[in-house]
């Protein structure tokens, strides 16, 4: 019996984009008829479907649907969250890792809520400021705790592939409301993250 991949793609827009990704293999001069190519356009269709899928998810949705009424009132960090985003401005990747505290305030959420809503907002064209204020604004307006925290490191393939092409170069960004706006509950949130508990 042959393999079969089993995914769901809207066939409308899977051959419009289709026929535009073999218009820009033709316009860079490739030939789409050889081997190689053959399957390119179709494939190249479903990725870029598969990366912006965000665009189709409601982030506060997935919050509400596991929200819970808990006394709680001490920091919950979710660190080394794995981002996988795309740069609007080339569509090229940049990817990285989040970092996010909340400190609750009569509600907590279900832990891999958290990483769920960092890929809601991270499979769309982005630039890492905004999905950095995305994240942050999200939690705060679904949870309404005592502050919220999100720092983004990332390399961008925009400036490691073409540019300046530098190799080492991580762009950090960081957005804080409430409680981690205090100076001292800042640093614990910073020292946590950077610390190496487990």
């Amino acid at each position: 019996m042959a393999y079969k991949k089993s995914e769901s793609y809207d066939t409308e827009i899977t051959e419009k984009l289709q026929a535009n990704f073999a218009d820009i293999l033709k316009g860079l001069g490739e030939d789409v008829n050889r081997e190689g190519l053959l399957k390119t356009p179709e494939r190249a269709s479903k990725a870029m479907q598969f990366l912006t899928q965000g665009y189709e998810m409601d982030a506060r949705a997935i919050l509400e649907g596991a929200k819970f009424k808990e006394d709680y009132s001490e920091m919950v960090i979710v660190k080394d969250i794995e981002v996988y985003s795309l740069c609007e401005h080339h569509i090229l990747p940049f990817f990285g890792k989040a970092h996010v505290a909340y400190i609750p305030d009569g509600h907590i959420v279900g832990l891999s809520k958290i990483p769920r809503v960092i890929d809601v907002f991270a499979r769309r064209l982005q630039v890492q400021e905004r999905l950095t204020d995305q994240i942050l604004q999200c939690i705060q307006e679904t949870l309404n705790p005592q502050g919220v925290a999100v720092v983004i490191e990332a390399r961008h393939m925009c400036m490691m592939m073409r540019g300046v092409q530098k190799q080492n170069s991580v762009t950090t960004t960081s957005a804080f409301t409430g409680q981690f706006n205090i100076e001292k509950t800042r640093a614990e949130f910073l020292n946590l993250v950077s610390s190496k508990l487990h």
